[in-house]
């Protein structure tokens, strides 16, 4: 059986779909997966441990042999820490298969498979009774079934069937409870990530649509690292509030309901945005707590402990209202199996909350389909608006025939206001497309822009009715884009256009360059990192594992982070290591960069940073990368609405900035695939 991607292939047919050999998916799925960064949380961890030891010696106390049931095992860590802990049997349930063959070989490793049963299923599946997967049902239950939202991996399903089916009424859970956290803030940059806001261009206000302003948006979650939103950047209106508990120990519902906390606004202003953690209380007395709480929470910050396969969320109300300071309000969560949302009110509306389940919000106005969270924010981002105006306004003409090349961009109804004599756009998606459309309408521009639906390569002089392109715009932004060089679709875009351009045509951007930084990372390192052993025990067969994924076709080259979420320092200048002409068409030959970076400051290089930076005009530019210069300490500050590239190295290594050594590279960009083939290496001059 083969699986369909999409490979990261930006040639001017797109981002088709190809099929891959029938292990490419859960390659995929382990390689780029968190158990490095697991095993490395070590206050998850120890926290567990305790929790599992005190459970263990409460049903011992009760004169009972000690049965566990561990849902989503995994390495099968909680059920080695159970046998050790005195329990007399554990079956460990895991799902996905390469992950319970590894389970298998870990438990034998470390001497348990007589007291361990690893089961590939799903809990649902699993059943009980002599000669069953499980010979009795279990009076211990040990989890670790959450995610970011706490229950958006079907914790509370799994929770429901395993009372009704697997364990034992009074059984004994750890965790034995988990808290809904939530505060309400104002925040001008976290709003930007919700609704597109108004545009001042050429001394006018270029107006979102009414549907796209009244849209209550999606429910979904925007799971990020909070502690790197500094508290200046948004006004408390509540306190942290406590929204809703539950507890593991007793059945549980995944019915969809409602929970309310009263609170008096703390300040006069503007609420949409809700942010939100969890903790997990490990024992009934609860002073074993693993919480998510962002940074900033604990009185020192630095020693908040840092993961990143739980983080922590942000949500945004229907709508945005303004409060007043000493006002009453209510703000309520809402969940159905494997979601939460929230809506406020004030006092006044009382009787609309208590048990009642609150309608799930969904997007009306399409703009919450098309674009992301981080595109919203690019949309919305003054100073990057304002490079692509002064681009613009250096290259337009009274004459000027525009045509457009991005995904639902702004960029072609810009160059109209701005006095293009004609602007085609093109949009490949008919969503995109009715988008821009409605944008067109609410500020009285229908018509102006000429809306394609049609591939570069498909467009005739016909389409434009016989003009021929004096300037191509483009952002360059495309909605199927992972990494910051697939947008370099554009360049393939402008090759199959060029019969259409006139010879004098210009090109915005003009050209881009590749950028590239080693770097030490503060703490996304432990997510490629490897342990060796985790609470004494040896997870060595899962690190194998992975290594093998690792080496799996596309599982070695650069990943997508977005690096304002991930502090680090450069250990190496920034340097430009290849660069992309669009002036003229893709070349028929390979583009091959190879050069050095030397190390210039002290630390533990974890990998490489890789972005692209386009050059607009001659004098103006925009970076999807860092976005200001490295400081003398080497503080890197990123573009928070992208992602960059990262080369992880399988194992850093110390400099001292002047050892001689240097971060050696060998980059090819092969332009009939539109694959960048990037070989990084560390040694001496």
């Amino acid at each position: 059986m083969s699986a369909f991607c999409g490979p990261a292939k930006p040639t001017v047919c797109g981002f088709d779909c190809v099929a891959e050999g029938e292990k490419y998916d859960y390659h995929q799925e382990i390689a780029r997966s968190r158990y490095g960064d697991m095993l490395y949380d070590q206050d998850r961890n120890k926290k567990y441990y305790q929790g599992i030891r005190e459970a263990v010696a409460h049903v011992q106390a009760q004169g009972e042999k000690v049965i566990v049931l561990d849902i989503g095992t995994g390495t099968g860590l909680l059920s080695m820490m159970a046998v050790t802990a005195g329990a007399n049997f554990c079956y460990a349930v895991e799902v996905f298969k390469p992950m319970a063959d590894a389970a298998k070989r870990i438990v034998e490793k470390n001497g348990f498979s007589d007291k361990i049963k690893i089961i590939n299923k799903h809990s649902t599946d699993v059943s009980v009774g002599p000669g069953e997967d499980m010979e009795m049902k279990a009076n211990l239950l040990i989890t670790e079934l959450f995610d970011t939202e706490l229950i958006g991996e079907g914790a509370l399903p799994t929770y429901e069937h395993a009372h009704r089916h697997l364990v034992q009424e009074g059984c004994v859970a750890v965790p034995h409870k988990a808290t809904v956290y939530a505060q309400l803030v104002d925040s001008q940059l976290l709003c930007s990530w919700a609704q597109l806001q108004p545009i001042e261009l050429q001394g006018t206000q270029l107006l979102p649509p009414p549907a796209m302003s009244n849209c209550s948006g999606t429910h979904s979650v925007c799971d990020i690292q909070l502690s790197q939103i500094s508290p200046l950047s948004f006004i408390p209106l509540s306190p942290v509030c406590t929204m809703f508990s539950v507890d593991f120990s007793k059945p549980v519902r995944s019915a969809p309901q409602s929970y309310s906390s009263q609170f008096v606004a703390q300040s006069r202003s503007q609420a949409q945005v809700v942010l939100s953690w969890w903790d997990l209380e490990m024992d009934p007395s609860g002073t074993i707590v693993c919480t998510m709480a962002p940074s900033w929470t604990y009185p020192d910050p630095t020693m908040a402990p840092w993961r990143d396969h739980w983080m922590q969320s942000v949500y945004f109300l229907p709508a945005r209202c303004t409060i007043d300071k000493g006002e009453d309000l209510s703000l309520t969560v809402s969940h159905d199996d494997y979601s939460l949302w929230f809506s406020l009110k004030s006092h006044s509306q009382k009787h609309l909350q208590g048990n009642m389940i609150l309608s799930r919000p969904f997007c009306t106005c399409q703009a919450h389909l098309v674009w992301d969270r981080p595109r919203f924010g690019e949309l919305n981002d003054k100073v990057r608006t304002e490079s692509y105006v002064n681009a613009l306004r250096s290259v337009l003409k009274e004459d000027s025939v525009c045509l457009g090349v991005s995904d639902g961009s702004l960029l072609p109804v810009f160059a109209h206001i701005m006095g293009a004599k004609k602007v085609f756009s093109l949009e490949n998606f008919s969503m995109m497309k009715q988008l821009i459309e409605q944008v067109l309408d609410a500020n009285s521009l229908r018509g102006r822009v000429d809306l394609l639906n049609i591939r570069p390569e498909q467009l005739t002089s016909k389409d434009l009715g016989g003009e021929q392109i004096s300037l191509l715009i483009g952002e360059p932004y495309f909605s199927t884009s992972l990494l910051p060089w697939h947008s370099l679709f554009f360049w393939y875009c402008r090759t199959a256009l060029a019969g259409l351009l006139r010879p004098d045509a210009t090109i915005l951007p003009c050209s881009a360059t590749l950028h590239m930084v080693a770097v030490e990372f503060q703490d996304l390192w432990r997510i490629r990192a490897m342990c060796g052993t985790c609470e004494g025990f040896d997870v060595t067969p899962m690190e194998e594992m992975v290594q093998k994924s690792l080496d799996f076709q596309e599982s070695r080259e650069a990943e997508p982070h977005p690096l304002w979420e991930y502090p680090c320092h450069a250990l190496t200048k920034s340097a430009a290591v290849m660069a992309f002409d669009f002036t003229q068409c893709v070349p028929q030959q390979p583009l091959i960069s190879q050069g050095s970076l030397p190390f210039i400051r002290s630390g533990h290089c974890h990998g490489v940073a890789v972005w692209l930076e386009f050059h607009l005009t001659p004098d103006v530019s925009v970076s999807v990368g860092l976005t200001k210069p490295i400081n003398d300490q080497g503080l890197c500050e990123w573009n928070r609405h992208s992602k960059q590239g990262v080369y992880f190295f399988r194992s850093g290594r110390e400099t001292s900035g002047n050892d001689r050594a240097a971060v050696f590279y060998n980059i090819v960009f092969e332009p009939t695939s539109g694959n960048i083939q990037m070989d990084f290496d560390i040694k001496s001059h």
